[in-house]
């Protein structure tokens, strides 16, 4: 294992080694100073680039945050009133929030995606457009997984002009310094590790198979003709240039911890970019309940996980299918950001990171 920790944060280390696996990195910030950075596994570095899968929608959910800041989107206007093509098949009272919250039903299409469709939010928001939803908009919520950043990014494309990846560049990534790219350039490929696939694991001859047409297959585009595997994603370099906004960022957990500092505690002498109330709302549970795609209680505020029981109320982040998992928690100061290399299966970061979080949280209440 390699990196520093700061006094009072020690005990990271050895609950970092206990799920660190084949590689990991991990990064805290505490009002906006980085008290915990440590990498290891072969060939790994602080400043290696992974997939983080959906972690990646933490970066479009800020950009979300930052314009409805400042009025350039409104939450609760309808969708359509930006993107007019959207309101077909019963999806014209779809609000800007409710799109956030997975509560849109647009979550694919009856015959799929291709896999240069999956890479292009462009592509992706042209075919949900015109689509029937899955469910009555409002009634539930499901998880939109490889959808809802196109969505939003298509509401940020309408309504301001630019690309939700442009605002995010010119507005998050390059004055912070966030090592977080959606669309990665070719000259940063030299720093990529590739995603590991995951360990095989033993049959559970209880469970039942998920059938590919199933809400959550749909979801997970496992029913097209070329189904999408989710392990192998960010290891295509069409899917890395493509920048998608909901699984095909590339990070590194520094990289991830600066950008909820930026957004809560600011850095290097920059500002936060969201207000207190801003990052209340956030937080704040809108769709809480019964997940219809993942089948487990979930809750999101403004499109970010939140009410996570490891950490405090006012906190919020995402985490990804491959195990990242990154998030701010307000009333520490802090910032958290953890990337594996080994693609652990569905579900996003497991119960050992979700320790280390709640051990980072509570360094940081002891230190302060």
């Amino acid at each position: 294992m390699r990196g520093t920790v700061e006094p009072g944060y020690e005990p990271l280390r050895e609950a970092f080694a206990a799920v660190a696996g084949d590689g990991a990195q991990l990064a805290v910030r505490v009002a906006g100073r980085q008290v915990a950075d440590l990498w290891t596994g072969e060939d790994v570095t602080a400043d290696s680039l992974t997939g983080v899968f959906s972690s990646t929608k933490g970066a479009a959910f800020l950009v979300l945050a930052l314009l409805a800041q400042e009025g350039s989107v409104r939450l609760d206007r309808e969708v359509a009133a930006y993107w007019p093509e959207f309101a077909a098949e019963g999806k014209g009272a779809v609000t800007v929030r409710d799109l956030a919250g997975h509560r849109a039903g647009a979550i694919g299409t009856a015959d799929g995606f291709t896999p240069a469709e999956v890479a292009d939010d462009a592509a992706l928001a042209a075919r949900l457009a015109p689509h029937r939803p899955y469910w009555r908009p409002g009634a539930t919520f499901g998880y939109h997984a490889l959808t809802v950043g196109a969505l939003v990014g298509e509401v940020v494309r309408r309504a301001t002009g630019a690309t939700l990846k442009q605002v995010y560049d010119e507005r998050v990534r390059r004055p912070y310094g966030v090592d977080v790219h959606l669309g990665l350039p070719e000259a940063e490929e030299p720093r990529v590790l590739p995603v590991l696939p995951p360990a095989p694991a033993p049959a559970d001859l209880g469970a039942v198979p998920e059938a590919p047409d199933s809400i959550a297959g749909i979801a997970g585009n496992l029913h097209h003709r070329e189904p999408t595997v989710l392990a192998a994603l960010p290891n295509a370099r069409e899917v890395r240039a493509g920048g998608q906004a909901s699984v095909a960022g590339v990070g590194s957990a520094r990289g991830l911890a600066r950008l909820y500092a930026a957004a809560v505690t600011g850095v290097d002498g920059r500002p936060p970019l969201l207000s207190a109330a801003t990052a209340a709302e956030c937080a704040r549970p809108f769709s809480a309940g019964h997940d219809l795609v993942l089948g487990v209680p979930r809750a999101y505020g403004l499109g970010f996980m939140t009410a996570r029981p490891f950490l405090g109320a006012d906190a919020f982040g995402h985490d990804g299918a491959g195990g990242s998992m990154a998030f701010a928690d307000p009333a520490r100061a802090l910032a958290f950001g953890f990337v594996p290399r080994r693609f652990p299966g569905p579900g996003g970061a497991g119960p050992g990171t979700e320790r280390l979080a709640a051990l980072a949280r509570d360094c940081a209440r002891r230190a302060g």
